[in-house]
């Protein structure tokens, strides 16, 4: 494999490019070796109750791990890719130890002085992708619930901000709130 390399290794992945609202989350995990954790995956590939048990798991047993995001301002003055980068440095530059090499899911990387290598499907790959994965999700839904209890009548709790047929009507009956990010095309529909 191309990343077994001596030395720290972080994995980072991020949640949130796709919704209509919200911040997009990204976590940065360095894992223990003596510590493994079983059940690492891809976050979407788990269930709410498992991922919310494997958080717990992850930030009690990593080396070390952060979690940083990129608000919607950032996002509508960015734009989403740009956001995302500055999500994933932000969790990077976050982490108590510095490592000696970080592997992204996906096919970009955000700009870094560490060696850097992306991975496609690295959340399904790598265990510290995995890892940042569920941070980076469990985060994010904790900040939906959140942004339900601001603001029931979106449904965040449900739809997560993605753009359901239910969360597109109550953009339309209510308009946009302060988390809907004004440059997406729904939302900018809307305005």
């Amino acid at each position: 494999m191309v990343w077994d390399t001596p030395g720290l290794i972080a994995g980072v992945d991020e949640a949130g490019r796709g919704p209509l609202a919200g911040p997009v989350v990204a976590a940065a995990v360095i894992l223990d070796e003596l510590k493994p954790i079983q059940g690492l995956a891809d976050s979407k590939k788990l269930s709410a109750k498992r991922r919310e048990k494997l958080f717990d798991e992850i930030r009690a047993k990593a080396l070390c791990f952060s979690i940083a995001e990129a608000t919607v301002e950032e996002i509508d003055t960015l734009n989403i890719l740009q956001a995302t980068m500055l999500a994933m440095k932000r969790a990077v530059e976050g982490l108590r130890l510095k490592p000696h090499k970080v592997l992204v899911d996906g096919n970009r990387l955000p700009s870094l002085d560490i060696l850097a290598e992306a991975i496609v499907q690295g959340d399904a790959k790598v265990p510290a992708i995995s890892a940042a994965s569920i941070l980076a999700k469990v985060q994010r839904d904790r900040l939906c619930a959140s942004m339900h209890q601001a603001h029931p009548q979106y449904g965040f709790d449900q739809h997560k901000g993605y753009g359901t047929q239910a969360h597109l009507e109550a953009l339309a009956v209510h308009g946009a709130s302060p988390w809907h990010r004004r440059s997406f095309a729904p939302v900018a529909k809307v305005l």
